[in-house]
């Protein structure tokens, strides 16, 4: 079993004080959407029902909230235990990131008063990919808060509840993997209800499968990426075998994603809009490359093994996964008569607030909880 313990030290950092500051700006513009409504905060429209809201907080942040989950498939499937110490920490992220993502979707929801109909058999609609999105990113948040619970009774010495959460754990580790398998793969179904209002450089019907595709390859990119940082901000020795481990099947991903997303569109013949020199051809040719480069980079073992070089390829990947997913929820889409969007200063300032509390939440955690690898001890076998 992995040895962890509380980080400790300061928590009123400097960088933590910013932050608080960042996200106490961001509650007040999402205080003032609640009391005069959406209109007052957000510059979406009749033509644009959904902004950077649901484009970022939503869609991108939850790829970037898929380490727990991409882990958990190297560890729970394909049985490598030695992946456990970078576990929890990525489990934390995920729990963050999408805690934030469901109450994203509150503030952007118009009547966020009648949220509760979710819940409510009368109101199901089982045919709805909405509603399949909804529900399954619901139930996968009440997941993760079960999954980082023994983090918590470790904290306060409570070996007989974590015993017997111990005894029902792989239950949720099950729903863990199934959740967001489901609503990953369904949040690219979801943009396919805009039919032709979408870009051809987007819409096609491997969108499901890309948008898995990407997360999964997001997912790991962040836990590297998480790795660096804490490595770095906490003075702590990178736990860099795993990562060059993690990086060596990476670039497979990609480039089966790429082979996949890049011949759809020249067998569907709207290859040249890629060249058109507009806006959205550019950012076609963008989101592609910086997950080409970074895929060539990872085939070579010893780029792998240079920490920055490694860092620089995770960030890349990331950003060109949130490139995709932006690109097909709002550049790519154009709902004609005119139309247009543009996030307003408060609507961008509720956005870096949630960004924001996640990263307070895991500065506070991590020093108070046993959730970071004791890399002064080793791992005794089993992860």
């Amino acid at each position: 079993m992995t040895a962890r313990k509380p980080l400790g030290g300061e928590v009123l950092s400097k960088p933590f004080k910013i932050l608080l500051a960042v996200a106490l700006v961001g509650l007040l513009f999402i205080g003032k959407r609640f009391l005069f409504g959406i209109g007052s905060v957000s510059g979406m429209n009749d033509g644009y029902p959904w902004g950077i809201w649901i484009a970022l907080d939503v869609v991108v942040g939850t790829a970037f909230a898929c380490g727990g989950y991409s882990l958990a498939f190297l560890i729970y499937v394909f049985k490598k235990g030695e992946y456990s110490p970078l576990l929890r920490p990525a489990l934390l992220t995920s729990l963050f990131g999408y805690t934030l993502a469901g109450f994203s979707v509150l503030v952007d929801l118009g009547r966020y008063w009648q949220a509760y109909n979710i819940v409510l058999p009368r109101y199901s609609n089982l045919h709805s990919v909405m509603f399949e999105v909804a529900l399954c990113i619901a139930c996968y948040v009440l997941v993760l808060w079960i999954e980082v619970t023994p983090a918590f009774l470790e904290r306060f010495n409570k070996t007989e509840l974590q015993a017997r959460l111990n005894r029902v754990l792989f239950f949720f580790v099950a729903m863990g993997l199934l959740l967001p398998s489901m609503h990953q793969s369904s949040l690219g179904t979801l943009i396919l209800m805009a039919g032709y209002k979408l870009s051809p450089l987007w819409r096609t019907g491997f969108l499901p499968m890309l948008f898995l595709l990407s997360a999964i390859t997001m997912g790991y990119a962040v836990v590297i990426v998480e790795s660096c940082f804490s490595s770095v901000g906490f003075r702590r020795p990178l736990e860099k075998e795993l990562l060059e481990k993690i990086s060596s099947f990476m670039p497979w991903v990609l480039l089966f994603y790429l082979l996949v997303r890049i011949e759809d569109v020249n067998l569907r013949g709207y290859l040249p809009l890629a060249f058109a020199g507009d806006s959205k051809g550019n950012l076609f040719l963008l989101e592609n490359i910086l997950l080409g480069l970074p895929m060539l980079l990872l085939f070579s073992p010893a780029y792998r093994k240079r920490r920055m070089i490694l860092f620089l390829a995770a960030f890349s990947i990331m950003l060109g996964g949130a490139l995709y997913r932006f690109n097909t929820y709002i550049t790519g889409f154009d709902p004609g008569n005119g139309w247009h969007y543009f996030p307003t200063g408060p609507e961008i300032m509720v956005t870096f607030g949630f960004l924001a509390m996640e990263l307070l939440g895991y500065l506070w955690l991590v020093r108070k909880l046993p959730i970071l690898a004791d890399l002064s001890r080793p791992a005794r076998a089993g992860g």
